[in-house]
């Protein structure tokens, strides 16, 4: 496993050299998060995140299609008290996470532990779709296309454990402007609504890889007082949620997506020179 995620370093060597549009994306995130490090400090962790990115697509096959030994011999897990309490109740689990390089082989993981769902976006490419959610079903205890919203507060009624990332942006027609790393971010409102809907429990996940490559995951308390009733405070409150879970490893995050794709009107696009360059 150390020698691959090593292969994987490498293709995050050349991601940083052979896709410029995606390192520039990094650098505008991390330019309008991170503004107190220096330009140093910053140019460091956009390399140090296309690493993490080349490794994920190491990890992510091993986790889908390797041996699972190459994963149980390197992790440590804390917290599931958190969701067998919930369990006990009756009650839904909606395990709010983000999308950290880690995924796949933290989903592989935490499978070991507790049967649980996974909300999914479909890939434009069928043949990859296909693979992947081929993969991903054979461990998981279910799939749910992101736009099912139907499904998953059903799921969640019944007790289910789901893993949901409300981190990027998905547009304005379903999202509130809420801070995000302090700029204005175009964030989802539906995590309050299915949370409320289904009077399930908010649990975080957090999930990261140690310098020697083993995998620390952690299922944080219930998140209290969520939700309020009022879409920019709760929208605010899961963005301050996700930025603890960066904060503790900032380099694993996918700081590849254009977080800030959609602005306030009369706001400039965060991105169209540095991609255009």
């Amino acid at each position: 496993m150390g020698l691959s995620l090593g292969v994987g370093r490498l293709i995050g060597d050349l991601f940083y050299v052979a896709a410029p549009s995606r390192r520039r994306i990094a650098e505008v995130n991390i330019a309008r998060c991170f503004p107190h490090l220096s330009a140093l400090e910053q140019k460091r962790l956009v390399r140090k995140t296309m690493h993490s990115t080349g490794k994920s697509i190491i990890e992510s096959a091993v986790a889908l299609w390797g041996p699972v030994r190459q994963l149980q011999r390197r992790y440590s897990i804390s917290g599931l008290e958190h969701i067998h309490a919930a369990q006990l109740r009756g009650q839904g689990v909606l395990l709010v996470s983000c999308h950290l390089t880690t995924m796949d082989a933290a989903g592989r993981i935490l499978a070991f532990h507790v049967k649980f769902d996974m909300l999914y976006r479909k890939d434009p490419n069928p043949l990859l779709a296909y693979k992947l959610i081929s993969a991903r079903e054979k461990y998981l205890g279910g799939t749910i296309v992101r736009s099912d919203t139907r499904q998953l507060i059903k799921n969640l009624r019944n007790g289910h454990v789901v893993w949901y990332a409300p981190d990027q942006d998905y547009g304005a027609r379903h999202s509130v402007f809420a801070p995000f790393f302090g700029v204005q971010a175009a964030s989802v409102t539906g995590t309050a609504r299915i949370t409320a809907m289904s009077k399930a429990v908010v649990l975080t996940f957090a999930h990261y890889r140690d310098e020697q490559n083993n995998y620390h995951i952690t299922i944080g308390p219930p998140v209290e007082n969520y939700p309020s009733g009022d879409d920019v405070a709760d929208a605010t409150r899961i963005n301050q949620v996700i930025e603890a879970l960066i904060l503790k490893q900032p380099d694993q995050y996918l700081w590849v997506h254009r977080r800030f794709k959609t602005r306030p009107e009369g706001e400039p696009d965060f991105y169209r020179k540095s991609i255009a360059e």
